[in-house]
């Protein structure tokens, strides 16, 4: 395998082409079919679409019924043949053809010298601007048939999906135009049968809005169905004796766009994207509804013929045509961060609304340390509490320094205890830390400044320990605040606060996301001046347990230089866990997302001065520490986590949800699978 190669990746690299096009005169349009297509060729692009009839033109109405055309287009179409000999696309063009004396709207798919099959239009719409019942007859029951196409006969239906032989995950569906704006398209059922892309050649006239509409049922039909959807529709070179043509064409999958062409183009265009072919197999695969609409509609007369062809995928590293986010669990859009945000808030919120009823208790204990996670559930719990109409007074928070708590994170902690109008604490937990490492007879005790893990512990116990026993005296229940991200690291310690407590508002919340939805609330509530700046210091905290005193350079103890970046571990968890991808294959994407600091979009308002890249070997040796905790030392941890609210599409990592593991697994062929395919180095 190569591992810069998209084809051995999983991908497909697809295409769909708008041509400029001459009405009535195929030799044109099969130049201009020819000259996108070798273009594509040069791109590696393995699949592309034009558009319906787009070999006599759409908009040529009852010229349709000229001999003369006719033949024209079977020769333009054998010219389109012969020239693919030599070009790696299969190309999905459009025209007229007869068969039994009807004459059909069709979708012909060539590739390599052959025209594999031809797909007649199943729908044909015959209302306002629309006569196609005038000239073509409907191919719905055209199924099991073979036409003549360039003196060949081939597989003729709306039977028939192609799969290339040495791509196992290349297999699509051709449908045309009104097929998709129809109920139960023919597309659900080229789905259904194993078709992971689905192509529409269309024409389709725009009118004001229509383009939008286009856009939705493309995006609502590739998720519905689990798919990619590639869609072509006429452009430039169309009548407008009573219509007009944007050319508008794109690329979507799971229901997001991957690419589009400009509307309204002078010249012929065409949009590219890699669509990752495995990431939707994958996703059928753990999707039991997917399968069982399968069983129940593939009925006798609903049978499929797979059309094979030997595909030669384009050799080496050409590129990527996709764009893969840093932040999978942060839309870098403005707008959908946002709503994100507004959402992700407020299922936390009513989440802890609804245990706060449930239980009858009406306080909390919530410990504040100054960093991120504790700070965020505050935010959470100071909202569920004015929503119930409660005081916050309710809400018990203690800070509890330790050995190495830091001034600025004290400072911090009681800067936003005060603001937030809480009940307010602190204790001191060193000395009873130190009459612990006494009885443990630890070296730390006796002056040795030993820093282990138990040393670390015993304060964090001690926390969890008084928050617990504080809660039960006063009636109240203790309030999580470890995030997703430490969840799925096992970044914590079992039965202290990061694991346990009684219920845990962050539980599905990621690291990368608890930022910007700080930044959220600071954005939208109306808070005073020096709250929103305390706030803003906490954003700005190194991220650290703090369990470790400074060494002798006044350096602090950091997370990310222990366990790894949290920008990684984060795309690491999305794609292992929602997806199940196999570990060479989110090295990849890693390695295309975050190679170059200044290339792509960052989510907004996330700061310059924390714009970072990784190089692969960096990427490669993160990823084995990720595999190797989320795999063999933490599941047991999860096993045994408290409730909390789902509240990304990434997931979640409940026992009781998303994520069901033994315990006692391990992380053996994940970490052979990334040694294996994953290079040391660049080169």
């Amino acid at each position: 395998m190569n591992f810069y190669s998209v084809y051995d990746q999983g991908f497909v690299r697809v295409a769909a082409c708008t041509p400029s096009c001459e009405i009535g005169d195929p030799d044109f349009n099969a130049g201009a079919t020819l000259e996108l297509a070798r273009q594509g060729h040069a791109r590696g692009v393995g699949l592309m679409v034009f558009p319906e009839l787009g070999i006599s033109g759409y908009s040529i109405d009852d010229l349709l019924g000229q001999d003369a055309l006719l033949r024209s287009v079977d020769a333009a179409i054998a010219d389109i043949v012969k020239a693919s000999k030599d070009l790696t696309p299969v190309l999905l063009v459009g025209a007229p053809l007869q068969s039994g004396g009807r004459l059909y709207n069709c979708a012909i798919a060539i590739h390599a010298g052959k025209v594999l099959g031809v797909v007649p239009k199943t729908h044909l719409p015959n209302y306002r601007e629309f006569y196609e019942k005038r000239w073509f007859a409907s191919g719905r029951d055209v199924r099991g048939r073979s036409i003549t196409v360039a003196g060949h006969a081939v597989p003729f239906g709306t039977d028939l999906i192609f799969a290339a032989e040495e791509l196992q995950d290349f297999i699509f569906h051709v449908e045309i135009c009104e097929d998709l704006w129809a109920p139960a398209p023919p597309s659900d059922f080229g789905a259904l049968a194993g078709a992971l892309v689905l192509a529409n050649l269309s024409a389709s006239n725009i009118t004001v809005g229509k383009a939008d509409t286009r856009k939705l049922l493309c995006s609502a039909q590739s998720a519905r169905s689990l798919s990619a959807y590639i869609y072509s529709a006429a452009g430039p070179g169309e009548s407008t004796t009573d219509l007009a043509w944007d050319g508008q064409a794109c690329v979507y999958e799971l229901g997001n766009m991957l690419a589009e062409t400009d509307r309204f183009p002078t010249e012929s265009q065409m949009c590219v994207a890699d669509v990752d072919l495995e990431r939707l197999r994958l996703e059928r695969l753990r999707t039991g509804t997917f399968n069982d609409a399968a069983t129940l509609n593939l009925t006798a007369d609903r049978q499929f013929r797979t059309v094979s062809f030997s595909f030669a995928k384009p050799a080496g590293d050409i590129g990527f045509e996709r764009d893969v986010a840093r932040f999978p669990f942060v839309p870098a859009d403005a707008s959908r961060l946002d709503q994100d945000c507004y959402e992700t808030f407020n299922i936390q919120v009513q989440g802890l609304m609804k245990r706060l009823s449930s239980t009858g208790i009406k306080r909390l204990c919530l410990g504040i340390s100054g960093g991120l996670d504790s700070t965020h559930a505050l935010l959470v719990a100071a909202r569920a509490f004015d929503r119930l109409g409660w005081p916050r007074t309710d809400i018990l928070c203690f800070t509890m320094p330790g050995f190495a708590t830091g001034d600025e994170t004290k400072s911090n902690a009681w800067a936003l205890m005060r603001s937030m109008g809480v009940s307010a604490e602190e204790v001191d937990i060193k000395p009873l830390a130190l009459q612990l490492l006494r009885d443990l007879k630890h070296p730390f005790a006796g002056g040795e400044p030993v820093y282990d893990t138990t040393f670390e512990n015993v304060q964090a116990g001690l926390r969890t320990d008084f928050l617990f026993r504080s809660a039960n005296q006063r009636n109240a229940f203790v309030l999580g605040t470890g995030d997703l991200s430490e969840i799925g690291l096992g970044w914590s310690t079992y039965g202290v606060g990061d694991q346990m407590s009684h219920y845990n508002v962050n539980a599905s919340v990621p690291k990368t996301l608890i930022q910007h939805l700080i930044r959220w609330v600071i954005r939208t509530s109306d808070f005073d001046a020096e709250t929103k700046a305390t706030l803003e210091r906490i954003l700005g905290t190194l991220i650290s347990p703090e369990l470790v005193p400074a060494d002798e350079n006044g350096v602090m103890q950091s997370t990310e230089d222990k366990i790894g970046p949290y920008d990684l571990h984060d795309f690491f968890l999305y794609y292992t866990t929602r997806f199940g991808l196999r570990p060479s294959k989110v090295a990849f994407l890693a390695y295309q997302a975050w190679s170059d600091a200044k290339s792509g979009v960052w989510p907004p308002h996330f700061p310059a001065d924390k714009r970072r890249s990784f190089d692969l070997a960096t990427i490669r040796r993160w990823m084995e520490v990720f595999l190797f905790r989320f795999f063999t030392i933490s599941q047991f941890k999860r096993s045994a986590s408290p409730n909390g609210p789902k509240v990304t599409s990434g997931g979640s990592l409940s026992p009781r949800g998303d994520w069901r593991a033994p315990s006692d697994g391990n992380a053996r062929i994940w970490i052979k699978e990334l040694k294996t395919n994953v290079p040391n180095d660049e080169s």
